[in-house]
């Protein structure tokens, strides 16, 4: 006797049913072992003690935070030079630096002086805030460094922070070209404690312990920021070149005991050629004596500062 269609359907769709039924059993158990596994896999985990290196070697941890530069660049200027600091805006505001490094480039001068000052840089600093006026007197070579420097402890008041505000704090000449990606490479591998960094002067020397580092840029680590704000050393001997005399404050106070030779990525602009100057070429830091626009423009074409302009119909620029 032939079955009904009816009866041969029923036949296929229960043993279906059941097997679906096991398929959901049999997930609903892997799945119980998996976030069991996955459990189990967290709190061994939160076990594992983790070596984040030692305070006496913090760049030698691959921690993202001890990844972490923060640098100030102090641009030494005057009240009255807008234009220059309009341009170096451009030359900096253009830049960029790798994730995790913090570079504030900052003017610095002394107390205004005109009624026009007080209006002028009072807009620059409602819309761009990188400037810091000093309590001094405007001069070059009577203590406007030991101001700059020795202000910055309490102008960033760490009193509440468990690290300092920067690694690093830099002086620099208003005529001179920072790569700040070339400055953070450079940095990388250096200590961030007693560090004394630079363009070794004489021109010619390559130590770094014999005598001081030139004005057109040199950096100190945090600490030797502090040191001067507390130290009667640089109180008693303000006055003379200002490089030099930063150099003698950290020779008296044994200070800077890591100290690096940034030469010859630190230059003077190739001409008039002297002892101090080099050619333009890659492995470059900073240049200086950039005394005029011709030795900006030349300096800004070799490292092809514009490459990154995107196309627009906007503009034209062959």
């Amino acid at each position: 006797m032939k079955s009904s269609p009816r009866s041969e359907g029923r036949k296929f769709i229960i043993p279906s049913f059941f097997f679906i039924i096991a398929l959901c059993v049999l997930a609903f158990i892997n799945g119980i072992r998996f976030d069991s596994l996955l459990s189990f896999g967290r709190c061994a985990l939160s076990n594992v003690p983790m070596n984040n290196g030692s305070s006496e070697t913090p760049l030698l941890s691959s921690s993202p935070v001890d990844d972490e530069i923060r640098i100030l660049i102090g641009i030494l200027t005057l009240p009255d030079q807008y234009s220059r600091r309009h341009f170096l805006r451009m030359i900096y505001g253009t830049q960029n630096v790798p994730d995790g490094v913090k570079v504030d480039v900052k003017f610095v001068f002394c107390n205004l002086t005109k009624e026009d000052q007080k209006v002028l840089v009072a807009l620059e600093i409602m819309r761009y805030d990188d400037i810091i006026i000093l309590n001094c007197n405007e001069n070059m070579n009577k203590g406007k460094t030991y101001t700059y420097f020795s202000s910055l402890p309490d102008i960033f008041n760490e009193t509440d922070a468990q690290k300092p505000p920067y690694h690093y704090v830099m002086k620099a000449d208003d005529d001179t070209y920072i790569r700040l990606e070339s400055l953070v490479a450079s940095l990388r591998p250096l200590p961030r404690e007693d560090l004394y960094y630079g363009y070794v002067i004489p021109c010619p020397s390559m130590d770094p312990f014999v005598h001081y580092m030139s004005g057109m840029g040199y950096l100190v680590s945090w600490d030797i920021a502090v040191w001067l704000k507390d130290s009667e050393i640089p109180k008693k001997h303000l006055e003379g070149p200002e490089d030099k005399v930063f150099g003698d404050w950290i020779r008296e106070g044994r200070r800077g005991k890591n100290r690096f030779n940034a030469k010859w990525s630190m230059y003077n602009f190739p001409e008039p050629p002297t002892r101090c100057t080099h050619e333009l070429w890659p492995d470059t830091i900073a240049v200086h004596l950039l005394k005029n626009q011709e030795k900006w423009i030349r300096t800004l074409n070799y490292f092809n500062v514009t490459s990154n302009l995107k196309p627009s119909k906007l503009y034209h620029i062959p």
